[in-house]
């Protein structure tokens, strides 16, 4: 049987985390970044932690 291969878009976007969580950039910081107050700015470039049913399927996609 063939080896399983790593979908190379989630391998891009998705981080794990030691204790073997999934973290992702939230989506709102790529434009109209002008029309945004700074403090939803700074709430958006933080780093989300997945939902536990996001993460199943994100770590098959990854090979874990």
């Amino acid at each position: 049987m063939p080896k399983q291969k790593t979908h190379s878009g989630s391998k891009k976007r998705f981080k794990i985390t030691g204790t073997g969580k999934l973290k992702k950039q939230q989506a709102g910081m790529r434009h109209n970044l002008e029309g945004k107050s700074s403090v939803r700015t700074r709430r958006l470039n933080q780093d989300k932690v997945l939902s536990a049913p996001d993460t199943k399927v994100i770590k098959k996609l990854l090979g874990r």
